[in-house]
């Protein structure tokens, strides 16, 4: 009995002692990202019209990273937030569709380092999207309601380096949702239809053989100051196909933004003891 005691308060004391809490005690800088995005877009709903529709595309994402307190060397956690707008126009273009999506994911991500000095990190999400595909032809029915939760995969490669003088990071971000839930009405079925009481067959499961979706990222950040500049490009698939209906959106653009690194400091420390530890999300 008294060997068990023991024990347990050497546990105890080794779980309180400094050197034990050294990495609770880290820093994990809170790593933002804003960019903005514009290029083409690519849509076709046949819930609305059987034609192809090209236009441009324009995006305002803002991402947030940072190291998880329980295990900040190995897990990170990701929030994304992305605002879509697109304009396109008919092959004749006497016709426009519109399109305007929000979205929303947060995950956690295992890290790992591979050869060459490259970082990685895989993990799940969990992600929702709203919006709607609008047809400046049709009166009868002009809108198409996108809207979906889904569970799927991201991840994440990165690698530090300098040109000349100037650290640069490279980075490529990748979404897959796997299994989740979308809204689709009938083939010919009217919103109005539905307001009225006719709610069968509105909400479907998700998986890869009705609804995929692929969201990338490559991007590089450059240090020209305390904020960094990040240039890139990226893509966003959508393509689904239920009750007859079948609906794909892509869009391509170009990626400019500023990445910041936020430390949460108690304001009576006037500067950190060389010592402190930093775990930084990249």
């Amino acid at each position: 009995m008294n060997k068990l005691i023991y024990s347990a308060l050497a546990g105890i004391a080794l779980l309180t002692s400094p050197g034990a809490r050294a990495e609770d005690d880290a820093l994990r800088p809170v790593c933002t990202s804003w960019m903005f995005g514009a290029g083409s877009s690519h849509i076709v709903d046949t819930y609305l019209t059987p034609l192809h529709y090209d236009g441009w595309n324009m995006t305002l994402n803002y991402q947030r990273l940072q190291a998880m307190k329980f295990n900040p060397e190995r897990w990170t956690q990701q929030i994304n937030i992305g605002l879509e707008v697109d304009r396109t126009n008919n092959p004749a273009h006497n016709a426009r569709l519109w399109y305007a999506g929000l979205h929303g994911s947060w995950g956690m991500m295992w890290r790992n380092q591979l050869p060459l000095g490259i970082n990685s990190a895989i993990g799940g999400q969990v992600r929702g999207d709203a919006g709607v595909v609008y047809s400046d032809r049709n009166g009868n029915n002009p809108a198409s309601v996108k809207a979906d939760v889904t569970v799927g995969l991201q991840g994440m490669l990165s690698r530090r380096f300098k040109v000349g003088r100037m650290p640069v990071t490279v980075l490529w971000q990748s979404e897959l949702p796997v299994v989740g839930a979308f809204f689709s009405p009938e083939y010919d079925e009217l919103y109005y239809e539905i307001y009225l009481g006719n709610h069968k067959s509105l909400g479907h499961c998700a998986w890869w053989g009705n609804f995929l979706r692929w969201d990338n990222l490559v991007a590089a950040d450059l240090d020209i100051s305390n904020t960094r500049l990040r240039v890139g490009f990226q893509s966003g698939l959508l393509s689904t196909r239920v009750n007859n209906i079948t609906s794909r959106i892509y869009n391509f653009s170009f990626v400019v933004g500023v990445t910041t690194d936020w430390f949460s400091i108690n304001r009576r420390r006037s500067q950190l003891p060389e010592t402190q530890k930093i775990i930084y999300a990249l």
